[in-house]
Protein backbone atom coordinates (compact mmCIF):
# COMPACT_ATOMS: atom_id res chain seq x y z
CA UNK A 1 0.00 0.00 0.00
CA UNK A 2 3.14 2.68 1.13
CA UNK A 3 4.33 2.21 -3.02
CA UNK A 4 1.04 2.89 -4.53
CA UNK A 5 1.52 6.83 -5.26
CA UNK A 6 4.89 5.80 -6.25
CA UNK A 7 3.47 3.55 -8.75
CA UNK A 8 0.79 5.96 -9.36
CA UNK A 9 3.41 8.00 -10.32
CA UNK A 10 5.82 6.05 -12.21
CA UNK A 11 3.01 4.94 -14.52
CA UNK A 12 1.78 8.51 -15.43
CA UNK A 13 5.34 9.72 -15.95
CA UNK A 14 5.36 6.35 -18.70
CA UNK A 15 2.36 7.22 -19.87
CA UNK A 16 3.26 10.71 -20.44
CA UNK A 17 6.66 9.99 -21.95
CA UNK A 18 5.26 7.33 -24.21
CA UNK A 19 2.36 9.92 -25.57
CA UNK A 20 5.33 12.20 -25.70
CA UNK A 21 7.22 9.87 -28.38
CA UNK A 22 4.21 9.25 -30.01
CA UNK A 23 3.34 12.50 -30.55
CA UNK A 24 6.68 13.03 -32.09
CA UNK A 25 6.11 10.64 -34.48
CA UNK A 26 2.81 12.14 -35.26
CA UNK A 27 3.96 15.33 -36.07
CA UNK A 28 7.21 14.22 -37.85
CA UNK A 29 4.64 11.98 -39.95
CA UNK A 30 2.47 14.78 -40.52
CA UNK A 31 5.28 16.95 -41.86
CA UNK A 32 6.88 14.59 -44.29
CA UNK A 33 3.56 13.73 -45.58
CA UNK A 34 3.48 17.18 -46.33
CA UNK A 35 6.41 17.93 -47.54
CA UNK A 36 5.62 14.47 -49.72
CA UNK A 37 2.35 16.24 -51.63
CA UNK A 38 3.93 19.65 -51.87
CA UNK A 39 6.51 18.03 -53.79
CA UNK A 40 3.82 16.37 -56.08
CA UNK A 41 1.97 19.05 -56.40
CA UNK A 42 4.95 21.07 -57.44
CA UNK A 43 5.80 18.65 -60.44
CA UNK A 44 2.32 18.07 -61.42
CA UNK A 45 2.10 22.46 -61.68
CA UNK A 46 5.52 21.74 -63.87
CA UNK A 47 4.03 19.09 -65.73
CA UNK A 48 0.80 21.97 -66.79
CA UNK A 49 2.94 24.39 -67.54
CA UNK A 50 4.87 22.20 -69.90
CA UNK A 51 1.76 21.05 -71.56
CA UNK A 52 0.85 24.94 -71.68
CA UNK A 53 4.13 25.76 -73.25
CA UNK A 54 3.41 23.14 -76.05
CA UNK A 55 0.76 24.10 -76.92
CA UNK A 56 2.16 27.63 -77.19
CA UNK A 57 4.96 26.06 -79.47
CA UNK A 58 2.57 24.79 -82.01
CA UNK A 59 1.34 28.19 -81.90
CA UNK A 60 4.51 30.08 -82.94
CA UNK A 61 5.11 26.66 -85.61
CA UNK A 62 1.97 28.16 -87.55
CA UNK A 63 2.71 31.13 -87.60
CA UNK A 64 5.62 30.81 -89.14
CA UNK A 65 4.21 28.86 -91.31
CA UNK A 66 2.03 31.22 -92.33
CA UNK A 67 4.25 34.35 -92.23
CA UNK A 68 6.21 32.26 -94.90
CA UNK A 69 3.56 31.57 -96.94
CA UNK A 70 2.49 35.59 -96.76
CA UNK A 71 5.65 36.15 -98.18
CA UNK A 72 5.78 34.47 -100.93
CA UNK A 73 2.19 35.39 -102.17
CA UNK A 74 3.19 39.03 -101.51
CA UNK A 75 6.78 39.21 -101.40
CA UNK A 76 6.34 41.73 -98.66
CA UNK A 77 9.10 42.39 -96.01
CA UNK A 78 6.52 42.75 -93.19
CA UNK A 79 6.56 38.44 -93.33
CA UNK A 80 9.91 37.81 -93.46
CA UNK A 81 10.34 39.76 -89.91
CA UNK A 82 6.37 38.03 -88.59
CA UNK A 83 8.72 34.90 -89.72
CA UNK A 84 11.92 35.43 -87.51
CA UNK A 85 9.00 36.68 -84.67
CA UNK A 86 7.94 33.33 -84.94
CA UNK A 87 10.90 31.67 -84.90
CA UNK A 88 12.63 33.33 -82.28
CA UNK A 89 9.46 32.56 -80.23
CA UNK A 90 9.59 28.71 -81.08
CA UNK A 91 13.21 28.25 -79.97
CA UNK A 92 12.14 30.02 -76.65
CA UNK A 93 9.41 28.12 -75.80
CA UNK A 94 11.44 24.96 -77.04
CA UNK A 95 14.10 25.54 -74.13
CA UNK A 96 11.36 26.07 -72.03
CA UNK A 97 10.06 22.96 -72.00
CA UNK A 98 13.73 21.20 -72.60
CA UNK A 99 14.39 22.96 -69.18
CA UNK A 100 11.26 21.77 -67.69
CA UNK A 101 11.61 17.99 -68.67
CA UNK A 102 15.18 18.27 -67.60
CA UNK A 103 14.54 19.21 -64.40
CA UNK A 104 11.12 16.42 -63.95
CA UNK A 105 14.05 14.20 -65.33
CA UNK A 106 11.73 13.13 -68.18
CA UNK A 107 14.25 11.45 -70.57
CA UNK A 108 10.90 10.02 -72.48
CA UNK A 109 8.83 12.88 -73.36
CA UNK A 110 12.77 15.00 -73.94
CA UNK A 111 13.62 12.26 -76.44
CA UNK A 112 9.93 13.10 -78.32
CA UNK A 113 10.89 16.63 -77.86
CA UNK A 114 13.82 16.66 -79.71
CA UNK A 115 12.87 14.44 -82.34
CA UNK A 116 10.07 17.11 -82.90
CA UNK A 117 12.51 20.11 -82.96
CA UNK A 118 14.70 18.35 -85.15
CA UNK A 119 11.60 18.06 -87.92
CA UNK A 120 11.52 21.94 -87.11
CA UNK A 121 14.81 22.27 -87.94
CA UNK A 122 14.73 20.29 -91.42
CA UNK A 123 11.18 21.68 -92.36
CA UNK A 124 13.30 25.29 -92.09
CA UNK A 125 16.39 24.16 -94.05
CA UNK A 126 14.22 22.22 -96.44
CA UNK A 127 11.18 24.16 -97.20
CA UNK A 128 11.47 28.05 -95.26
CA UNK A 129 15.17 29.24 -96.11
CA UNK A 130 15.28 28.41 -100.01
CA UNK A 131 11.83 29.89 -100.39
CA UNK A 132 12.85 33.10 -98.59
CA UNK A 133 15.80 33.34 -100.90
CA UNK A 134 13.76 32.47 -103.67
CA UNK A 135 10.37 33.78 -103.11
CA UNK A 136 9.06 32.75 -106.41
CA UNK A 137 9.62 29.20 -106.24
CA UNK A 138 5.73 27.52 -106.75
CA UNK A 139 3.41 27.67 -103.84
CA UNK A 140 2.92 23.44 -105.02
CA UNK A 141 6.12 22.51 -103.93
CA UNK A 142 6.13 24.51 -101.03
CA UNK A 143 3.00 22.34 -100.11
CA UNK A 144 4.03 19.10 -101.08
CA UNK A 145 6.96 19.56 -98.71
CA UNK A 146 5.05 21.16 -95.65
CA UNK A 147 2.62 18.27 -95.85
CA UNK A 148 5.17 15.38 -95.74
CA UNK A 149 6.52 17.62 -92.55
CA UNK A 150 3.48 18.39 -91.05
CA UNK A 151 2.66 14.61 -90.92
CA UNK A 152 5.70 13.55 -89.35
CA UNK A 153 5.27 16.38 -86.81
CA UNK A 154 1.58 15.61 -86.34
CA UNK A 155 2.45 12.81 -84.92
CA UNK A 156 5.51 13.63 -82.87
CA UNK A 157 3.23 16.43 -80.97
CA UNK A 158 0.62 13.50 -80.29
CA UNK A 159 3.54 11.45 -79.06
CA UNK A 160 4.65 14.41 -76.50
CA UNK A 161 1.00 15.15 -75.38
CA UNK A 162 0.32 11.60 -74.63
CA UNK A 163 3.96 11.03 -72.63
CA UNK A 164 2.78 14.59 -70.72
CA UNK A 165 -0.78 13.30 -69.70
CA UNK A 166 -0.07 10.23 -68.80
CA UNK A 167 2.58 11.71 -66.73
CA UNK A 168 0.07 13.64 -65.00
CA UNK A 169 -2.14 11.29 -64.89
CA UNK A 170 0.43 9.56 -62.40
CA UNK A 171 1.04 12.38 -60.35
CA UNK A 172 -2.77 12.76 -60.29
CA UNK A 173 -2.92 9.08 -58.70
CA UNK A 174 -0.23 9.85 -56.54
CA UNK A 175 -1.34 12.77 -54.72
CA UNK A 176 -5.12 11.47 -54.26
CA UNK A 177 -2.36 8.01 -52.79
CA UNK A 178 -0.57 10.31 -50.50
CA UNK A 179 -4.07 12.07 -49.22
CA UNK A 180 -5.44 9.21 -48.46
CA UNK A 181 -2.65 7.69 -46.62
CA UNK A 182 -2.24 11.27 -44.44
CA UNK A 183 -5.98 10.90 -43.84
CA UNK A 184 -5.23 7.63 -42.56
CA UNK A 185 -2.70 7.80 -40.54
CA UNK A 186 -4.41 10.91 -39.05
CA UNK A 187 -7.07 8.52 -38.20
CA UNK A 188 -4.40 5.89 -36.41
CA UNK A 189 -3.07 8.86 -34.36
CA UNK A 190 -6.27 9.90 -33.33
CA UNK A 191 -7.51 6.41 -32.10
CA UNK A 192 -4.16 6.14 -30.45
CA UNK A 193 -4.52 9.54 -28.13
CA UNK A 194 -8.02 8.80 -27.65
CA UNK A 195 -6.60 5.46 -26.01
CA UNK A 196 -4.09 7.13 -23.94
CA UNK A 197 -6.13 9.88 -22.89
CA UNK A 198 -8.59 7.47 -21.48
CA UNK A 199 -5.60 6.87 -19.33
CA UNK A 200 -5.34 10.48 -17.41
CA UNK A 201 -8.70 9.89 -14.50
CA UNK A 202 -6.20 11.90 -12.36
CA UNK A 203 -6.81 15.08 -14.59
CA UNK A 204 -10.73 15.00 -14.60
CA UNK A 205 -11.11 17.22 -11.33
CA UNK A 206 -8.60 19.97 -13.20
CA UNK A 207 -11.09 19.43 -16.36
CA UNK A 208 -13.76 19.89 -14.44
CA UNK A 209 -12.22 23.43 -13.31
CA UNK A 210 -11.43 24.63 -16.91
CA UNK A 211 -14.80 23.96 -17.66
CA UNK A 212 -16.36 25.62 -15.29
CA UNK A 213 -14.20 28.75 -16.35
CA UNK A 214 -15.79 28.09 -19.95
CA UNK A 215 -19.23 28.55 -18.54
CA UNK A 216 -17.85 31.61 -16.94
CA UNK A 217 -16.48 33.29 -20.01
CA UNK A 218 -19.79 32.03 -21.80
CA UNK A 219 -21.98 33.84 -19.73
CA UNK A 220 -19.55 36.63 -20.05
CA UNK A 221 -19.68 36.81 -24.03
CA UNK A 222 -23.43 35.97 -23.89
CA UNK A 223 -23.67 39.71 -22.20
CA UNK A 224 -21.26 41.13 -24.49
CA UNK A 225 -22.64 40.17 -27.72
CA UNK A 226 -26.30 39.80 -26.97
CA UNK A 227 -28.58 42.56 -27.33
CA UNK A 228 -30.95 43.91 -24.94
CA UNK A 229 -34.57 44.69 -26.02
CA UNK A 230 -33.72 48.23 -27.63
CA UNK A 231 -37.59 49.48 -28.24
CA UNK A 232 -38.01 51.05 -31.49
CA UNK A 233 -40.51 53.55 -32.85
CA UNK A 234 -44.00 51.60 -34.60
CA UNK A 235 -42.16 48.73 -34.42
CA UNK A 236 -41.80 45.03 -31.94
CA UNK A 237 -38.75 43.13 -31.76
CA UNK A 238 -39.09 39.76 -31.18
CA UNK A 239 -35.42 37.51 -30.92
CA UNK A 240 -34.51 33.62 -30.30
CA UNK A 241 -31.33 32.09 -29.96
CA UNK A 242 -30.51 28.08 -30.18
CA UNK A 243 -26.91 26.68 -29.78
CA UNK A 244 -26.01 23.71 -31.30
CA UNK A 245 -23.32 22.68 -28.85
CA UNK A 246 -24.34 21.45 -25.78
CA UNK A 247 -23.75 23.29 -22.42
CA UNK A 248 -22.69 25.83 -24.25
CA UNK A 249 -25.60 28.51 -24.88
CA UNK A 250 -23.33 30.82 -27.58
CA UNK A 251 -22.09 30.22 -30.81
CA UNK A 252 -21.04 31.84 -34.20
CA UNK A 253 -24.33 33.58 -34.95
CA UNK A 254 -25.04 37.05 -33.54
CA UNK A 255 -27.63 39.63 -33.99
CA UNK A 256 -28.15 43.31 -33.09
CA UNK A 257 -31.00 46.11 -32.94
CA UNK A 258 -28.97 49.83 -32.20
CA UNK A 259 -30.54 52.76 -32.44
CA UNK A 260 -28.35 54.88 -34.54
CA UNK A 261 -30.64 58.42 -33.92
CA UNK A 262 -34.29 58.95 -32.61
CA UNK A 263 -35.86 57.47 -35.70
CA UNK A 264 -33.02 54.81 -37.43
CA UNK A 265 -31.96 52.11 -36.41
CA UNK A 266 -29.11 49.68 -37.32
CA UNK A 267 -30.51 46.05 -38.09
CA UNK A 268 -28.25 42.96 -38.02
CA UNK A 269 -27.90 39.35 -38.38
CA UNK A 270 -24.21 37.73 -38.83
CA UNK A 271 -23.50 33.74 -39.25
CA UNK A 272 -19.49 32.97 -38.70
CA UNK A 273 -18.12 29.93 -40.36
CA UNK A 274 -17.52 27.99 -36.96
CA UNK A 275 -19.68 26.35 -33.39
CA UNK A 276 -18.92 26.99 -29.61
CA UNK A 277 -16.85 29.83 -27.39
CA UNK A 278 -14.25 30.14 -30.12
CA UNK A 279 -16.42 31.21 -32.62
CA UNK A 280 -18.43 33.53 -30.20
CA UNK A 281 -15.47 35.80 -29.37
CA UNK A 282 -15.94 37.20 -32.76
CA UNK A 283 -19.19 38.17 -32.03
CA UNK A 284 -18.75 40.49 -29.66
CA UNK A 285 -16.07 41.45 -32.57
CA UNK A 286 -18.77 42.13 -35.59
CA UNK A 287 -21.14 43.44 -33.19
CA UNK A 288 -19.42 46.47 -31.62
CA UNK A 289 -17.52 47.02 -34.92
CA UNK A 290 -20.32 47.29 -36.96
CA UNK A 291 -22.27 49.62 -34.78
CA UNK A 292 -19.42 51.50 -34.45
CA UNK A 293 -18.81 51.97 -38.70
CA UNK A 294 -22.63 52.28 -38.76
CA UNK A 295 -22.43 55.90 -36.80
CA UNK A 296 -19.86 56.95 -39.58
CA UNK A 297 -21.72 55.66 -42.60
CA UNK A 298 -25.06 55.40 -43.35
CA UNK A 299 -25.45 53.03 -46.01
CA UNK A 300 -25.43 49.38 -45.80
CA UNK A 301 -23.06 48.69 -48.69
CA UNK A 302 -20.21 51.57 -47.12
CA UNK A 303 -20.94 49.66 -43.74
CA UNK A 304 -20.27 46.12 -45.33
CA UNK A 305 -17.06 47.39 -47.44
CA UNK A 306 -15.82 48.70 -44.45
CA UNK A 307 -16.16 46.12 -41.74
CA UNK A 308 -14.89 43.30 -44.89
CA UNK A 309 -11.86 45.67 -44.86
CA UNK A 310 -11.42 45.33 -41.03
CA UNK A 311 -12.22 41.69 -40.91
CA UNK A 312 -9.23 40.30 -43.29
CA UNK A 313 -6.77 42.59 -41.14
CA UNK A 314 -8.31 41.85 -37.33
CA UNK A 315 -8.70 37.73 -37.97
CA UNK A 316 -5.61 35.90 -39.41
CA UNK A 317 -7.40 32.21 -40.32
CA UNK A 318 -7.88 32.58 -43.58
CA UNK A 319 -10.74 29.58 -43.11
CA UNK A 320 -13.05 31.84 -41.01
CA UNK A 321 -16.04 33.98 -43.08
CA UNK A 322 -18.55 35.31 -42.41
CA UNK A 323 -22.75 35.85 -44.04
CA UNK A 324 -23.88 38.76 -43.04
CA UNK A 325 -26.97 41.33 -43.25
CA UNK A 326 -27.20 44.65 -42.20
CA UNK A 327 -30.07 47.03 -42.39
CA UNK A 328 -30.67 50.82 -42.04
CA UNK A 329 -34.55 50.35 -40.56
CA UNK A 330 -36.22 54.54 -40.49
CA UNK A 331 -39.08 54.20 -38.14
CA UNK A 332 -40.74 57.50 -40.08
CA UNK A 333 -40.62 56.97 -43.34
CA UNK A 334 -41.07 53.12 -43.06
CA UNK A 335 -38.31 52.32 -45.26
CA UNK A 336 -35.41 49.51 -44.87
CA UNK A 337 -32.05 50.31 -47.13
CA UNK A 338 -29.97 46.82 -46.68
CA UNK A 339 -27.23 45.03 -47.77
CA UNK A 340 -26.56 41.36 -47.76
CA UNK A 341 -22.81 39.69 -47.42
CA UNK A 342 -23.83 36.25 -48.76
CA UNK A 343 -26.56 36.23 -46.53
CA UNK A 344 -29.90 34.48 -47.75
CA UNK A 345 -31.83 34.05 -44.56
CA UNK A 346 -33.50 36.83 -44.63
CA UNK A 347 -37.19 37.39 -45.75
CA UNK A 348 -39.90 40.09 -45.63
CA UNK A 349 -43.54 38.72 -44.34
CA UNK A 350 -46.50 40.84 -46.09
CA UNK A 351 -50.42 40.38 -46.05
CA UNK A 352 -50.43 38.91 -48.78
CA UNK A 353 -47.51 36.51 -48.43
CA UNK A 354 -43.91 35.97 -48.14
CA UNK A 355 -40.46 36.97 -49.76
CA UNK A 356 -37.06 36.12 -49.38
CA UNK A 357 -34.92 39.25 -50.06
CA UNK A 358 -31.95 38.95 -52.66
CA UNK A 359 -28.18 39.10 -51.54
CA UNK A 360 -25.95 41.96 -52.63
CA UNK A 361 -22.42 41.30 -52.31
CA UNK A 362 -20.29 38.06 -51.49
CA UNK A 363 -19.46 36.90 -47.76
CA UNK A 364 -17.09 39.01 -45.74
CA UNK A 365 -13.72 37.47 -45.41
CA UNK A 366 -13.26 35.65 -49.08
CA UNK A 367 -13.08 38.49 -51.83
CA UNK A 368 -12.54 42.07 -52.23
CA UNK A 369 -15.82 42.41 -54.33
CA UNK A 370 -18.17 45.82 -54.10
CA UNK A 371 -21.45 45.68 -52.28
CA UNK A 372 -24.64 46.98 -53.01
CA UNK A 373 -27.69 48.41 -50.88
CA UNK A 374 -31.47 47.86 -51.80
CA UNK A 375 -34.27 50.22 -50.64
CA UNK A 376 -37.57 48.24 -50.10
CA UNK A 377 -41.10 50.35 -48.56
CA UNK A 378 -42.38 49.16 -45.44
CA UNK A 379 -45.77 48.71 -44.63
CA UNK A 380 -48.11 48.41 -41.58
CA UNK A 381 -47.83 44.68 -40.80
CA UNK A 382 -45.16 43.73 -42.42
CA UNK A 383 -42.76 41.57 -41.04
CA UNK A 384 -38.91 41.87 -41.75
CA UNK A 385 -37.61 37.37 -40.62
CA UNK A 386 -33.69 37.63 -40.52
CA UNK A 387 -32.33 33.96 -39.46
CA UNK A 388 -29.00 31.99 -39.82
CA UNK A 389 -28.69 29.38 -42.06
CA UNK A 390 -29.46 26.84 -38.96
CA UNK A 391 -33.38 27.30 -40.25
CA UNK A 392 -32.73 26.25 -43.55
CA UNK A 393 -29.85 23.50 -42.89
CA UNK A 394 -32.66 21.91 -40.43
CA UNK A 395 -33.22 17.88 -41.36
CA UNK A 396 -36.23 15.90 -40.52
CA UNK A 397 -35.78 12.06 -39.57
CA UNK A 398 -34.67 10.99 -43.46
CA UNK A 399 -32.07 13.56 -43.68
CA UNK A 400 -33.51 16.03 -45.54
CA UNK A 401 -33.54 19.62 -45.25
CA UNK A 402 -35.49 22.20 -44.60
CA UNK A 403 -34.16 24.81 -47.06
CA UNK A 404 -35.38 28.52 -48.32
CA UNK A 405 -38.80 26.82 -49.17
CA UNK A 406 -39.64 25.09 -46.29
CA UNK A 407 -38.47 28.27 -44.25
CA UNK A 408 -40.81 29.96 -46.12
CA UNK A 409 -43.98 28.23 -45.45
CA UNK A 410 -42.58 28.10 -41.58
CA UNK A 411 -42.57 31.85 -41.82
CA UNK A 412 -45.70 32.20 -43.59
CA UNK A 413 -48.12 30.36 -41.20
CA UNK A 414 -45.90 31.82 -38.02
CA UNK A 415 -47.47 33.69 -35.14
CA UNK A 416 -48.50 37.34 -35.77
CA UNK A 417 -46.04 39.15 -33.26
CA UNK A 418 -42.63 39.68 -33.50
CA UNK A 419 -41.42 37.61 -30.65
CA UNK A 420 -44.87 35.10 -31.06
CA UNK A 421 -43.07 34.26 -34.18
CA UNK A 422 -39.34 33.63 -33.39
CA UNK A 423 -40.17 31.29 -30.47
CA UNK A 424 -43.01 29.26 -33.41
CA UNK A 425 -39.86 28.81 -35.90
CA UNK A 426 -37.41 27.57 -32.59
CA UNK A 427 -40.45 25.05 -31.78
CA UNK A 428 -40.48 24.71 -35.50
CA UNK A 429 -36.64 23.71 -35.97
CA UNK A 430 -36.63 21.52 -32.82
CA UNK A 431 -39.52 20.03 -33.60
CA UNK A 432 -37.83 19.10 -37.31
CA UNK A 433 -34.10 18.25 -36.23
CA UNK A 434 -34.95 16.11 -33.01
CA UNK A 435 -32.29 16.59 -30.18
CA UNK A 436 -29.51 17.72 -31.91
CA UNK A 437 -28.85 21.26 -34.71
CA UNK A 438 -26.39 20.84 -36.91
CA UNK A 439 -25.98 24.34 -36.83
CA UNK A 440 -26.89 27.38 -34.41
CA UNK A 441 -29.40 28.92 -34.99
CA UNK A 442 -30.60 33.16 -33.89
CA UNK A 443 -33.77 34.91 -35.34
CA UNK A 444 -34.58 37.79 -34.71
CA UNK A 445 -38.21 39.83 -36.28
CA UNK A 446 -39.27 43.02 -36.39
CA UNK A 447 -42.37 43.84 -37.18
CA UNK A 448 -44.02 47.21 -37.96
CA UNK A 449 -46.81 48.17 -36.38
CA UNK A 450 -49.91 49.88 -36.99
CA UNK A 451 -49.23 53.72 -36.87
CA UNK A 452 -53.01 54.18 -35.37
CA UNK A 453 -52.73 51.77 -32.33
CA UNK A 454 -49.27 53.02 -31.16
CA UNK A 455 -50.23 56.54 -30.58
CA UNK A 456 -53.86 55.27 -29.01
Amino acid sequence: MKNEPLANITGTLLITAFLLVTLAFAVQGAFETRTEIAHTFSRQAQIQQAQIELEELLRLQIDEENSLRGYSLTRDPFYVAQYHQAAAGYDAKESVIRGILHDQQLSGAGVLLGAYSALQSRWRAEVARPLLRHPRARLVELDKRNKLFSDYETRTVADVRAALASIEARLVASTQLQLNRSAYVRAFWVLVFGMLALLFNMYRSRLNRELEQERTITEILQRAFRSESVPLPHCEVGSAYLSATRQVAVGGDVFDVYRLSGNRALILIADISGKGVDAAVLTAFIKFMVRAIALRHSEPASILAEFNEAFSKAVGNPYLFVSMFVGILDTATFTLEYGSAGHDCAWLRRRNGVEQLSVTGPVVGVMEEPFYSKTIELNPGDTLVLTTDGLTEVRNRDGKPLLSAGATELIEGAGAHAQELADDLVEAARARGGARLRDDLAILAIRIMDTERVYA
